[in-house]
């Protein structure tokens, strides 16, 4: 039996609704739910002593289809004959007089008769909304139930707030919980129930907004509410597409979770499928503890897909609590969640949803200083607790959160003498960053290749938090090193909150790199080892490290020059794009005779070693070389006793080098 109307339009016809009715005859049909879904919030906005207007112990009801009057009258006429029925337009209630009514109840009408954005349309809405206005007591309430398209939201709230009205907007969970049961695909539409409280004069415009649970969040702007509502709709067109089959093989799908009136979100879900396996189940959360989203195998799609097929779950629903936000408790960031997760859960599954973490803790994260650069937006420096009760500071530039600009390692040192106090201490030698022990191995070879040039600094285009420099700076103690970076606000955050310290052996100019190269040239100076560890502003472009402009031709002729016959050009190349990586390699072998990489396995970075020097005239050659200067780092970590955990792995390193 066909009862859906073949165009909106028909919604709001008279003739659509008499044959709606007489196909339907007495079979129950509930667009919006049914009173057991929607009594809890009816209760709370409509008691027995009210006198209830109800559009379609005394309640009028109106409907704009004679027949279902006429249904209704024969229906109810001997069991609930204090119940009223007139063949009546909501837009026309000549019949009652004005403040008659404590609550007017809408169960979709609005829907209906809004079919369009035409003026006709309009303004039998606006006829309908002064009728509400009109019929409606002083502190009465309008109740609509319905699915808040946007142009219908917009109308509600330019109408009613404008009229004294204090609204209200709550979203309906249990009416769209038991559509989705009845459904055989299990998806629904988001039920919204409006409430609009009458008021002779309002000292200010009020909007209240509950989507989740029963706490209510009063909002400043209309704007707001409209926001918050398409965002409901929206994760709830993604959910029913997630309902309806397995995303297995094709991308994952992120949602951010929000609070009305707030810009920061609260949560980032990740929803990740796999061919059914035999594990634990069909599906799953995992809470990433704060702090732990900027790690691999959480902020890239690549490592996500691992921490799924560690799961042994055929959906993984992955969530990052935010910073700027506070989490009370494991419990309560479940609680919260609790909706949420279950709405992303695949058809048919009626099983209880285990969490997963890396614990039973949300972790600590404390924001210690928040500052502004030029170049690079505001950012933060925070520390986290991590595993063994270690601390972590780090520096998050807030225009790409789930990447850790520089960290360090923090030790707590006891007071001496009477001072009982601990302060805390940067380590010098923790590197965070993998890519950087590989860098250094090839500062490490520079120098063995030198010929009577040891005197040479090493340069580094791309300072940050200083933790390269520090790490070589403590490694190689006969080198010196020239820092170059173009943000002045990167030497204060170095030096101020991660123990970069400047000596007659570490020195920093505050410079754009590559007019410092071509300077450099220019003064026929000359380098050891030239380092570019340098992050592109743009996140956009297929490759964030270096900016496109320093693998230009002309910069690395100059890097060249600079570096003579003996130096050693280190990039650090962070690219997706293998057109655009191709096209980097290509240029590094015009220029270069030698030009080695090694990827790193969990990384995303690949470091290139590019040389001219013609004592390394075989794979053979570099690949021992390569092998005793990884050799030496590892014991020069050790002697001076710096903690990265995982050294060169000699092997893997050098089978995995490209020459």
């Amino acid at each position: 039996m066909n009862l859906l109307p073949k165009t909106a339009t028909e919604f709001g016809t008279t003739e659509y609704w008499n044959n709606f009715f007489k196909k339907r005859g007495k079979q129950a049909f509930e667009w919006y739910g049914e009173y057991p879904e929607l009594c809890g919030q009816l209760h709370k906005y409509i008691k027995t002593k009210d006198e209830v207007l109800m559009v379609m112990r005394q309640i009028t009801n109106i409907d704009i289809s004679q027949v279902v009057i006429k249904q209704m009258q024969d229906a109810n006429r001997t069991t609930r004959p204090e119940m009223l029925w007139y063949h009546m337009d909501a837009t026309a209630m000549t019949a009652f007089s004005d403040e008659k009514y404590s609550v007017v109840l809408d169960k979709g009408t609005l829907d209906a008769l809004f079919t369009d954005e035409t003026e006709e349309t309009i303004a039998t809405v606006r006829k309908y909304f002064s009728e509400i206005a009109r019929v409606l007591r002083v502190g009465g309430r309008y109740v609509c139930i319905s699915l808040l398209q946007e142009h219908i939201l917009k109308e509600v709230l330019s109408f009613f707030p404008e009229h004294e009205f204090m609204f209200r907007a709550i979203r309906c969970v249990e009416a769209e919980q038991k559509t989705a049961e009845g459904n055989s695909d299990g998806t629904s539409m988001p039920v919204f129930v409006v409430v609009a409280t009458k008021f002779r004069k309002l000292p200010m415009k009020v909007y209240e907004v509950c989507l989740a649970g029963d706490e209510i969040q009063r909002v400043q702007k209309p704007e707001e509410i409209v926001l918050s509502v398409a965002a409901a709709q929206k994760a709830s067109m993604v959910c029913n597409g997630l309902i309806r089959g397995s995303i297995a093989g094709m991308s994952e799908v992120s949602l951010d979770l929000h609070r009305p009136g707030e810009e920061i979100a609260r949560y980032t879900i990740h929803v990740l499928d796999q061919k059914p396996i035999r594990g634990n189940g069909k599906y799953a959360a995992f809470i990433v503890p704060q702090g732990r989203e900027t790690e691999w195998l959480f902020s890239t799609p690549q490592g996500r897909q691992k921490l799924l097929a560690s799961a042994s779950h055929d959906r993984l629903a992955i969530v990052s609590l935010h910073r700027g936000q506070v989490y009370a408790s494991w419990d309560a960031v479940k609680d919260e969640l609790a909706e949420s997760v279950k709405s992303l859960a695949p058809h048919g599954l009626h099983a209880h949803i285990p969490y997963l973490s890396l614990g039973s803790e949300v972790g600590q994260r404390e924001t210690i200083f928040k500052g502004h650069s030029t170049m690079s937006g505001d950012y933060i420096v925070e520390e986290i607790l991590g595993n063994d009760n270690r601390i972590f500071r780090r520096l998050i530039f807030l225009n790409n959160q789930f990447v850790i600009q520089s960290e360090a390692a923090v030790k707590l040192v006891k007071g001496k003498g009477k001072s009982k106090t601990s302060s805390k201490v940067v380590d010098p030698g923790y590197l965070a960053c993998q890519h950087h022990l590989y860098m250094t191995v090839g500062v490490h070879l520079a120098t063995s290749l030198a010929t009577g040039q040891s005197a040479n600094p090493v340069m580094v285009v791309g300072l940050g938090g200083g933790g390269l420099c520090t790490f070589i700076h403590q490694c190689l103690r006969n080198t010196s090193l020239v820092a170059v970076e173009i943000d002045p606000e990167m030497l204060t955050v170095a030096t101020s909150y991660f123990g970069l310290a400047l000596d007659d052996r570490l020195a920093v100019q505050i410079r754009d790199g590559i007019d410092y190269l071509a300077d450099c040239v220019q003064s026929s100076q000359r380098f050891r080892a030239i380092l570019f560890d340098v992050d592109s502003k743009d996140p956009t472009l297929g490759m964030s490290c270096p900016p496109q402009a320093f693998v230009e031709r002309a910069v690395l002729d100059n890097a060249k020059t600079l570096l003579g016959a003996d130096g050693l050009f280190i990039l650090n190349l962070v690219c997706r794009d293998e057109t655009l990586r191709e096209s980097v390699l290509q240029e590094l072998r015009r220029v270069f005779r030698y030009v080695l990489s090694y990827k790193l396995e969990e990384d995303v970075n690949e470091i290139f070693y590019c040389a001219d020097n013609a004592a390394l005239d075989s794979a053979d050659k570099w690949q021992e070389a390569m092998k005793r200067s990884a050799q030496e780092i590892n014991a020069l970590a050790k002697k001076h006793k710096l903690s990265r955990e995982e050294l060169v792995d000699l092997e893997e390193f050098v089978q995995a080098l490209k020459i």
